[in-house]
């Protein structure tokens, strides 16, 4: 499992021109299930994406799809998770 952390490099107002491609790109990664959950930072900074990939090279081939990337408005830093430990209610994190 990875923690996706998306940092924005340009003013929002060029972050928002890209939005729609960047939340299609993320509903096909959600369907295609690669994509676990994700959301805004607060205050808007970027984003976390909590992401399952069979490595950190598929992973990058994923996220090199990014319409943020592609028109180098915000960069991807990955964090490799190995979750051991959850809640009840998260149980479902420690299934590989």
């Amino acid at each position: 499992m990875f923690i996706v952390i998306l940092t924005y490099t340009a003013p929002l107002e060029e972050i928002d021109r890209h939005l729609e491609a960047h939340n299609a790109w993320l509903e096909e990664n959600y369907t295609a299930g690669h994509f676990l959950a994700s959301g805004r930072q607060d205050p808007r900074t970027g984003g976390l994406v909590l992401a399952r990939a069979a490595d950190r090279e598929e992973l990058g081939r994923i996220l090199a799809l990014d319409p943020f990337g592609i028109a180098e408005v915000a960069t991807h830093s990955v964090i490799d998770w190995r979750p051991s430990r959850a809640s009840a209610e998260a149980q479902w994190l420690l299934q590989p």
